[in-house]
């Protein structure tokens, strides 16, 4: 069966955009003669791969396959003809995947070594946990940084390195915290807190603090991402539960103020449970929260030997922030 690329770029035109008349617009075609490649793409391929919502579409379980692949075969494109270009040096790429609720301030600190090199095209992608290992699976990533040590599975390819140790804090406004520093136990019964998703380390250990304190607390907001995290906790919608880094600017202003910290007990081994130090230590106050970064193993090949790649591999099993 062969493959139309062409159909396949108007798809991820559509898929990035949401709207079939707004990618109709930025392609320069007419919704219907869009409309028309898609479908017969979806006839190609056997699958529908939208599905519609409102005035907008969403990728159906087989257009985020197909999506998934059509940027593995469209980065490799754009390899190869950065590569043939040459202009007499040649440029590394490396493409880090990091995770929703990564600091973006981490991020920039680990990867600062890296930025600005002329010999490296760095390419950054947020995603959720399950999108980023895909993505090393399918060698769309080099490296994955992540708070979640990904589950260890008889012949995987990935190499764990566990990067940095820090606690977590409760932050709020100094308006809404004061002067004098309240109880833990009191500050999450009175005050409603910005969350993170369940799906994460971190949240997973607060509730099991907040179950061992029989406590409910009123969670003002769940979100996915560090970054408005930080916004919600700057207009005082609550407490909001983060690494200080993640706020640092603001504690130094003044603008926010922590509560809490508690430094993340260290661990032999990369984990996806939290140790028993942690919960022990965790009833004081906070949780752990330790960034992972995660690789493909070696491999062979074109590329294999590219500098950048290794090198912050290796850099990032003894790093500590």
């Amino acid at each position: 069966m062969t493959l139309n690329y062409h159909h396949l770029r108007l798809f991820r035109a559509v898929a990035l955009e949401g709207n079939l008349t707004r990618a109709a617009q930025r392609l320069g075609l007419s919704p219907s003669a869009l409309s028309a490649q898609l479908g017969a793409l979806e006839e190609r391929l056997g699958h529908p791969l939208f599905e519609r919502r409102g005035r907008g579409l969403v990728l159906s379980e087989a257009g985020r396959i197909a999506l998934e692949h059509a940027e593995v075969i469209f980065r490799t494109g754009e390899d190869l003809l950065a590569t043939l270009r040459g202009h007499g040096r040649a440029r590394a790429p490396l493409r880090v995947g990091a995770l929703a609720t990564l600091s973006r301030n981490f991020l920039l600190s680990f990867l600062r070594p890296v930025i600005g090199r002329p010999d490296v095209e760095l390419v950054i992608r947020i995603g959720s946990q399950a999108e980023l290992l895909r993505g090393l699976e399918s060698l769309a990533f080099d490296l994955v940084l992540t708070t979640l040590a990904p589950p260890r599975e008889r012949g995987s390819r990935l190499v764990v390195h566990r990067l940095a140790e820090m606690g977590a804090s409760l932050v709020g406004t100094p308006a809404r915290l004061g002067p004098a520093p309240a109880p833990l136990a009191v500050l999450l019964a009175r005050e409603p807190l910005v969350l993170p998703t369940a799906e994460t380390g971190l949240r997973t250990a607060f509730d099991a603090l907040a179950a061992r304190l029989e406590l409910r607390p009123t969670i003002a907001a769940e979100v996915e991402d560090m970054a408005t995290m930080r916004l919600l906790a700057r207009a005082d919608v609550g407490l909001a539960l983060l690494p200080p880094v993640v706020v640092r600017d603001e504690l130094a202003a003044g603008v926010l103020v922590e509560r809490c910290r508690v430094p993340c007990p260290s661990t032999s081994r990369p984990s996806g449970r939290s140790s028993s130090a942690g919960a022990s230590r965790a009833r004081s106050c906070a949780s752990c929260w330790p960034p992972w970064s995660a690789g493909p193993g070696p491999r062979k090949g074109p590329g294999a030997s590219a500098g950048p790649r290794r090198a912050i591999n290796r850099r990032g099993s003894d790093r500590r922030r």
